[in-house]
C-alpha cells in the first residue's frame, strides 16, 4: 500500500484509517516541541547578549568595593609616627649652693675644726736623758669654745726613722684628770710631758731600753685631734 506524504496542511487536517483523536494528539506534541526549540533558543540569545554586560557590571562593583584588609588597616598616610621632643636648649639651671655651715656658737665645745695641735720638743737630747717635751692647743676658731685637756687624752709618741714605735708617753705611767677649758679665739695652751729616756709599749711589759742616737720623729694627739711630726735627735 503507498503512503501519503506528510505535510503541515495534512497534519492539521489529517487523513486516513485513524481516529481523529490520534492525530490531534501528534499535533499538540509538534506543537510542544517546536514551542520549547524556540524557547531554548531565545534563551541562549539572552545568554550570549545579556553576559558581558553582567560580568563588565560584576568587575565595576568588585572595583569600587575596598578589601576587607583595607576596611581593618589603615593607610600608611593615617598612621602618625611619634616625634621624639627635642633637646631643650635652654641652658641648665645652676645647682643650688651648698648653705654655709652655722657659725659656731660662743661657749661651745671645739671641734677638731677650731683646734690646732702640735708638738714641741729640744732640736737635739742627750741619750739617756729625761727631757720635758710639749704638746700645744691652740683655738683657731673665731668665738670661745670649750675642750676637755684631760691627761689621759693627752699622748705623745717616739718613732724612729723606719717608723716603729719606740715610746708612748700612755704605756707604763698613765694619768687621769678632769680638766675641762675654755679656748679664746687664738688662745694656746701647752701641756708638758716628760720623757724617762727608755722605751716602752702600750701594755708596759717588754724589758725597756735606752734607745740608741739617731733621728727620731715625735707625734702627738688631744682625744680625735692629731698633730703633725715633729723631728728629735738623740746624741
Amino acid at each position: 500500500m503507498r503512503r501519503r506524504p506528510i505535510t503541515v496542511p495534512g497534519v492539521w487536517h489529517p487523513v486516513g484509517p485513524l481516529p481523529a483523536a490520534v492525530y490531534w494528539r501528534r499535533r499538540l506534541v509538534v506543537l510542544a516541541l517546536a514551542l520549547g526549540l524556540v524557547a531554548g533558543l531565545a534563551w541562549l540569545a539572552a545568554a550570549l547578549l545579556g553576559g558581558p554586560a553582567d560580568g563588565e557590571r560584576a568587575t565595576a562593583a568588585a572595583s569600587t568595593e575596598l578589601p576587607a584588609l583595607d576596611r581593618v588597616v589603615p593607610s600608611v598616610e593615617a598612621v602618625r609616627t611619634p616625634r621624639v621632643p627635642e633637646a631643650s636648649t635652654a641652658a641648665p639651671s645652676a645647682s643650688p649652693s651648698p648653705s654655709p655651715s652655722p657659725s659656731p656658737q660662743a661657749g661651745g665645745p671645739c671641734a677638731d675644726a677650731d683646734l690646732a695641735v702640735d708638738v714641741r720638743a729640744p732640736a737635739e737630747v742627750r741619750v739617756g736623758s729625761k727631757p720635758t717635751l710639749e704638746l700645744v692647743v691652740r683655738n683657731t676658731g673665731s668665738v670661745p669654745c670649750v675642750r676637755a685637756l684631760d691627761k689621759e687624752l693627752q699622748e705623745l709618741v717616739l718613732l724612729d726613722a723606719s717608723g716603729a714605735r719606740v715610746w708612748g708617753s700612755n704605756d707604763c705611767f698613765p694619768e687621769s684628770s678632769d680638766d675641762q677649758r675654755t679656748l679664746a679665739p687664738g688662745e694656746e695652751i701647752a701641756m708638758p710631758l716628760v720623757w724617762g729616756g727608755l722605751t716602752s709599749e702600750p701594755t708596759c711589759s717588754a724589758q725597756r731600753s735606752t734607745p740608741p742616737a739617731g733621728s727620731y720623729v715625735l707625734r702627738g694627739r688631744l682625744d680625735t685631734k692629731a698633730s703633725g711630726d715633729a723631728p728629735l735627735v738623740l746624741r
